[in-house]
């Protein structure tokens, strides 16, 4: 019953994420919240290996899940039920979209997609941000706004960004550098 569920909630995810492996991250928080099979916080894990593994973030974290949750066997069914829909979608496009590229109705769909899908991505960083850098759960017990930063990681991600804004080095380096610091600094815990 697990891998049917599986691939089931993949399924629904391929089909109404649109905008690549980071709008993916909403959907997987609230497939979170109404599975319980990883916490929120394992949403920021996904991310980091996702990013840090070969392949396309959001092949990589149905695998991840999958895997996660129910063995190689659920992380086979999480990934083919991310890219069923593709797949059923490209093809069926692909054959129209040479005819309707014109289309004053398709330029007006890709012109409501490309704001909504900047949006999906643009809350997904915004709740990694949340997860990863923030400490919201001593922040809520305490209410002492320095509770609410985690120091270490927010300036460490001052550095990150700084490098990466001023340096335009391949992103392997700032993988490398990054996973070299959390083992230094045990940010890890």
């Amino acid at each position: 019953m697990i891998y049917a569920k599986l691939f089931y909630e993949f399924l629904k995810i391929g089909f109404f994420t649109i905008g690549g492996g980071m709008a993916t991250i909403p959907f997987l928080q609230d497939l979170s919240e109404s599975t319980g099979w990883y916490s929120i916080s394992f949403i920021a894990d996904m991310v980091a290996i996702s990013e840090s593994t070969p392949g396309p973030i959001g092949i990589n974290m149905a695998t991840y899940v999958g895997y996660n949750v129910a063995g190689i066997l659920g992380g086979v069914l999480a990934t083919l039920g991310l890219l069923v829909p593709s797949i059923i979608i490209v093809s069926i496009v692909s054959g129209y979209l040479e005819k309707f590229r014109k289309s004053s109705v398709v330029e007006n769909v890709f012109y409501g997609l490309r704001p909504a899908v900047t949006g999906l991505i643009a809350a997904a960083g915004v709740e990694i941000v949340r997860i990863a850098v923030l400490n919201t759960e001593l922040y809520e017990t305490t209410n002492v706004i320095g509770d609410l930063f985690d120091w270490r990681k927010v300036l460490y991600f001052g550095i990150i960004f700084y490098l990466i804004r001023r340096f335009k080095k391949h992103p392997v380096a700032y993988i490398a550098l990054s996973a070299v610091i959390g083992i230094a600094f045990g940010f890890a815990n």
